[in-house]
């Protein structure tokens, strides 16, 4: 659930104007590290740069984490960032915990339990497993996407084709399937998205059948048994329970969505960040404008 790499910036930029301008396409490549496994942090990145956590309930104050900062990645009691200059960083308990510094020339970073991974500017995805200080084991080479979740790890490699793992770092890859944009992982499922659009999740073994989820589609998120999926009209729209359970319509105008246990969070169109927590039809609490990336715990 924790990915990262899979929109840029000037993408971003691009999907804003499309969106705006009420234009449709094929699929793209959904954000980085956005969706968490049911914890109460929640982390934003504001258009200057700046990182921003909270902890505890929806209204609870901001935290400034780190300025300079290109992606921003949240999992349990840690919180990861990657500055302008492509140096990842790690802190580990409270939110005033001293900065690690974990990697350099980094395109972005993934956080799953105790387990890190980043993606370097050259393509190598690294995972390391334990202390903030443990040895990196080198994943593999040409990659354009790193997705971790629990004892999973999965990957985009540069020809489409999506591979996933479970167990050691070592384990073998299994792979999933080709001409892929955008993947997703929990403990139990693996959800993709495919270059015109089509989102498929399966649950169980890495060797289990697809279920179809939705057309359309620029960006899948999975936390626990909800799926979460964004539109390329801009509507975001989630479902709990079952793989064919019904889809639940959350908001349009949307640019990103974020799913953690039973919070869903998404980025409007002018850049206002919303969470709601509970039921699919609670209502939104808004935290923060401005804001280019929401990450949820």
């Amino acid at each position: 659930m924790h990915a990262l790499d899979r929109r840029t910036p000037n993408a971003l930029a691009a999907m804003i104007l499309a969106l705006a301008c009420g234009l449709a396409g094929t699929a793209a490549a959904a954000p980085r590290t956005v969706s968490g496994d049911g914890g109460d942090r929640v982390g934003v990145l504001r258009a200057r740069g700046e990182a921003y956590v909270k902890q505890g309930g929806l209204g609870a104050p901001w935290i400034r984490a780190a300025g300079d900062v290109k992606q921003i990645a949240l999992a349990k009691d840690r919180v990861g960032v990657v500055t302008g200059d492509g140096v990842a960083y790690v802190k580990d308990g409270g939110l005033g915990a001293p900065w690690v510094r974990q990697a350099d020339d980094v395109r972005g970073i993934a956080l799953a339990g105790d387990r890190i991974g980043v993606l370097k500017d050259n393509g190598e995805a690294y995972v390391k497993e334990g202390s903030l200080t443990a040895p990196w084991t080198l994943q593999a080479d040409r990659v354009k996407a790193l997705e971790l979740a629990a004892d999973r790890i999965g990957v985009i490699k540069g020809n489409g084709e999506a591979q996933v793992k479970q167990g050691s770092l070592t384990a073998g890859w299994v792979t999933q399937s080709a001409d892929v944009v955008d993947l997703d992982l929990t403990d139990d499922r693996v959800g993709i998205v495919q270059r015109d659009g089509e989102a498929f999740v399966k649950k169980g073994s890495l060797d289990a059948g697809w279920v179809r989820q939705f057309t359309d589609t620029l960006q899948l998120e999975l936390s626990k048994d909800r799926i979460g999926v964004l539109r390329d009209t801009g509507e975001a729209y989630v479902k709990e329970g079952d793989l064919d359970a019904g889809w639940v319509r959350q908001a349009a105008n949307t640019l990103q969505i974020a799913l953690s246990g039973d919070r869903v969070g998404i980025v409007r169109g002018d850049g206002q960040a919303q969470v709601k927590e509970g039921d699919l039809n609670a209502g939104w609490v808004h935290e923060a404008d401005g804001v280019t990336e929401l990450a949820l715990s």
